[in-house]
């Protein structure tokens, strides 16, 4: 895999934490995801494909409408783009059955995509939910 090809995939992730989560455009999901795509350990009662980002994405931009994720790290290697991210926002609408509590909150996580003829295909990831949990006031005890 040449650098042009890693450097371009590093670009479409880029894209699309910028453009589908930051900016909420929703309609370039079918564009960047694969008709395939796969969202490894997706969390529970989350839709297959493009559909469960939507969720997610609507999901995290109602309860943080200032929702930011940058992208603070970022390797490639062959098809695949690993990516250290940390994510802020105001916690201004209920998540996971919490309501708002007007917290600033910031979450950090990593996460691994792979890319095939330019669409991502698969995605894992792991953010720091008990961090968050953490931020919000809410302990594991009373979860």
């Amino acid at each position: 895999m040449t650098t042009h090809n890693t450097d371009r995939n590093k670009a479409i992730y880029q894209r699309y934490i910028q453009q589908v989560f930051n900016q909420g455009q929703l309609d370039l999901l079918d564009e960047i995801l694969s008709p395939s795509y796969v969202y490894h350990e997706a969390p529970p009662d989350i839709l297959p494909g493009a559909e469960g980002i939507r969720q997610v994405v609507s999901i995290f931009r109602a309860a943080f409408p200032d929702l930011e994720i940058t992208i603070d790290d970022q390797l490639a290697d062959g098809d695949k783009v690993c990516s250290r991210a940390t994510t802020r926002g105001t916690h201004q609408g209920e998540i996971f059955g919490i309501p708002a509590t007007g917290k600033a909150v910031t979450m950090t996580g990593l996460t691994v995509v792979r890319i095939v003829d330019g669409r991502i295909t698969e995605s894992w990831v792991k953010n720091d939910v008990m961090g968050l949990m953490n931020q919000l006031g809410v302990s594991s005890a009373s979860r």
